[in-house]
């Protein structure tokens, strides 16, 4: 099948989602067109199998902004017309999903039809789509979609509330692909390279942005010192790269963080890992905290969004409440002040990540793409 992927080629995570999704297809056989403003930052190399094509703006000085949706849907329609396209498969509803629908109409024209699968991964629909400006245009791609997927149950209730849908929303979670994470007996970690003998590693991923609450990361990371030698290591970069930064100073542990920006190689970074802390304000599902679950790290988190149903509260780790940083720091030293408690968490963090497994969640993509590709034509 020829799958054409839309996606923010950037180190978020639905980007991440749906690069790993593009690779695992052309691996199985699948001709797929990745089709972005660049190429995607999981990406490392093309195939037979794997293409990329650059949506190219062209700047014009009568526009203030300029106009990427046009370029996107115009970029789409000379890609499927070109190779022939079988399915469009659209990440994050803005503005992909919007353009793909016009990319949709200007191709009915030519007599050619084309489903589109939208997939939506958690600020599109919270935070951006349902503002006031954007809503309408969101509520009507997602309902001219022809197929729409959600990451997690907390997103696709969300969806349902916050707009007036009347499409099935499947709830497909995202996934981890355990080849590139290497099995206890595998692992080679120096971890001498980062912290003293005794001293125990925690890491927090993200974009750095507001909703992560990186100070909250800060403040947890204090207290768990306070108890227990550690050294955090930060990987990510944002806004709040700079403020985390003094506040690791004022709170007098800016010693013992090390920032390590952004990363291709988070799996490798993982294997360092005794904790994972993610205290975000809203995760529509948490990819960060399952890729740290299936590097055998125990995950400290809030409850919010999707975060319940990757991080189970006292089994691969804890959850408490936004903001909580007491609790919290409490339930992290609980996991790191004892060595047998801790490996028992990190097996069973990755014993519980393997449902989300690639080889489980890809063929439920693939049944999609078959049964929609009947039904339209």
């Amino acid at each position: 099948m020829k799958i054409g992927i839309v996606c923010y080629p950037t180190f978020g995570g639905s980007g991440v989602v749906a690069t790993e999704l593009g690779i695992a297809l052309g691996k199985k056989g699948h001709e797929v067109h990745f089709i972005t403003s660049k190429q995607p930052v999981r990406l490392n190399a093309l195939t037979n199998n794997i293409h990329f094509h650059e949506v190219f703006v062209e700047e014009y000085p009568l526009f203030h902004f300029q106009p990427y949706e046009l370029a996107l849907s115009s970029k789409l329609v000379a890609i499927v017309e070109r190779y022939g396209l079988d399915i469009l498969h659209v990440h994050y509803a803005i503005p992909h999903a919007y353009a793909a629908y016009m990319a949709k109409q200007m191709l009915k024209e030519k007599g050619i039809e084309i489903p589109i699968v939208t997939t939506l991964h958690g600020t599109d629909i919270t935070l951006v789509g349902s503002h006031p400006f954007y809503k309408p245009a969101v509520e009507f791609s997602i309902n001219n979609s022809d197929v729409v997927t959600a990451v997690s149950e907390s997103l696709r209730n969300d969806t349902l509330r916050l707009f007036d849908i009347k499409k099935e929303i499947e709830v497909i979670y995202n996934f981890i692909d355990f080849d590139k994470y290497p099995s206890i007996d595998d692992v080679d970690c120096k971890r001498g390279t980062l912290a003293k003998d005794g001293e125990r590693i925690i890491v927090h991923v993200s974009n750095f942005r507001p909703v992560k609450r990186i100070k909250d990361v800060i403040t947890i990371f204090a207290k768990i010192q306070k108890e227990i030698p550690s050294k955090l290591l930060m990987v990510g970069d944002g806004p709040e790269r700079e403020s985390a930064d003094l506040l690791a100073k004022q709170l007098g542990v800016r010693d013992q963080i090390v920032f390590l920006g952004n990363s291709n190689e988070v799996n490798k970074i993982l294997c360092y890992a005794d904790l994972f802390l993610l205290p975000s304000e809203t995760e529509s599902f948490g990819l960060a905290a399952l890729e740290a679950m299936a590097a055998r790290t125990p995950v400290i988190s809030s409850n919010s969004g999707g975060l319940p149903e990757v991080n189970v509260h006292s089994v691969t780790g804890f959850t408490s409440n936004v903001g909580d940083t007491d609790d919290m720091a409490k339930n992290a030293i609980y996991i790191l002040e004892g060595d047998i408690r801790l490996q028992e968490f990190k097996a069973k963090a990755q014993e519980f990540a393997k449902q989300f497994s690639i080889e489980n969640v890809l063929p439920l993509y693939e049944e999609v793409y078959r049964t929609i590709k009947v039904g339209c034509c």
